[in-house]
């Protein structure tokens, strides 16, 4: 993914507050990004953002006007799909998935004064990237995971740690990580072997060599073959650990319990019975929720930074939106603004703690978002998996990564 930006201030350097600026009527659009085998990606995040859009028009919507969801295209193309909703007036917009894409809509939105908020991109880089403040996203970065891997390796007993990874930026930056995570929690020497998807038997052999306690498989095309590698070489089962890309349900693609105790994550939280009731009744034909939660929190977190600004502008939302998700917004002299926060789990309870005239803190079907100054969350969940002896993974856990993060 090219990450360099054609726009003037960094990623780090937040909008400031703005003189109201909008039309009256709150507008958010969707960038849907999902094609061929990942289009079911599609439907989870629609649905989100209905559900999400009908909630806040049922508790009055944005100054007494519905919000409205404009409508949604599906293409691989973010920056046409960007410059349409530009064309329409959005205010906010919510996508895209795919990481390598959100350079397009970035340079789009940004330039038009939008503020953009992805469930789903976790590419480390993007935190940097330039966007002059308006990229957020309620998805954590890969390297998030890395604390929350490390620990699995503790909770296992492992006092020495090896990691494999595939060759690219995501196994590169996270196996970085999880070295500086292991350092961190004072487990040995790491040994680092890195491979080429269906080349892993080196790096394989190179772990098993090092003796470890347990070896963090940080890998996503090349997963496959790697943990079978693995296996020739004599490490298999609660030896291992699997970062998020490399979590699947092999089953019978690999060896007879070669996966057997072995543990791994995916980002997010599971959601709950209500939330799946709700977006079922929004689509009933709805199978998979995946970045639902994200969508959501991200569509409540636009409106409500609309409602705090008062304004439906972009650059008002932008300015707003550290601020009502519990982060620590600086003011123009670099300062903490004064007075705390109150924590609130929709829309009309949020709106609520603004008549107050208390600052919100929205925690919303994903948890807690606390934006930092790269937009990021500061607090990212998991769900932990462990492996059986039909090389199936099933839910085990949850765990929570937090950074230093503003």
């Amino acid at each position: 993914m090219a990450l360099s930006g054609c726009l003037g201030p960094a990623g780090a350097a937040r909008v400031q507050s703005a003189d109201a600026s909008g039309d009256g009527t709150l507008k958010i659009g969707l960038i849907l990004d999902n094609t061929g085998k990942q289009d079911f990606l599609n439907a989870s995040q629609l649905a989100a953002a209905k559900l999400a859009v009908k909630e806040i028009n049922a508790a009055g919507g944005h100054k007494g006007k519905p919000v409205e969801l404009l409508p949604e295209t599906i293409s691989e193309d973010t920056a046409g799909q960007a410059r349409e909703l530009a064309a329409a007036k959005a205010d906010a917009v919510i996508g895209p998935t795919d990481s390598s894409r959100a350079p397009g809509a970035i340079d789009v939105l940004a330039n038009a004064k939008i503020a953009l908020i992805s469930p789903a991109n976790s590419a480390s880089g993007l935190s940097s990237y330039k966007s002059g403040g308006y990229y957020f996203r309620t998805s954590a970065a890969d390297v998030a995971q890395a604390s929350v891997l490390v620990k699995l390796a503790r909770d296992g007993g492992a006092k020495t740690l090896a990691v494999v990874y595939e060759e690219g930026r995501y196994g590169k930056d996270l196996s970085t990580a999880v070295g500086a995570a292991a350092k961190q929690a004072g487990l040995g020497p790491v040994a680092v072997a890195a491979f080429k998807p269906g080349q892993a038997q080196q790096a394989a052999a190179a772990a098993n060599a090092a003796a470890p306690d347990a070896v963090v498989l940080v890998a996503r095309n090349g997963a496959q073959g790697a943990i079978a590698e693995l296996n020739n070489a004599g490490v298999a089962g609660p030896k291992l650990i699997l970062s998020d890309g490399a979590v699947s349900q092999y089953g019978s693609g690999l060896g007879s319990r070669a996966l057997d105790g072995a543990r791994g994550l995916l980002p997010g939280t599971f959601p709950s019975a209500h939330f799946q009731a709700e977006l079922v009744s929004v689509d009933p034909a709805l199978k998979d929720m995946t970045f639902a939660a994200e969508t959501y929190d991200a569509v409540n977190l636009a409106a409500i930074a609309a409602a705090a600004a008062e304004d439906d502008a972009g650059t008002s939302i932008a300015a707003r939106l550290i601020s009502v998700s519990g982060g620590n917004p600086q003011t123009a002299d670099g300062s903490q603004p004064s007075g705390g926060s109150t924590a609130c789990t929709s829309y009309q309870k949020c709106v609520d703690v603004l008549r107050a005239g208390n600052r919100p803190d929205y925690d919303g079907e994903s948890g807690p978002i606390n934006f930092d100054a790269n937009g990021d969350v500061t607090a990212a969940n998991y769900t932990v998996f462990g492996y059986g002896a039909d090389n199936k993974a099933t839910m085990s856990g949850s765990e929570t990564a937090r950074s230093g993060g503003s």
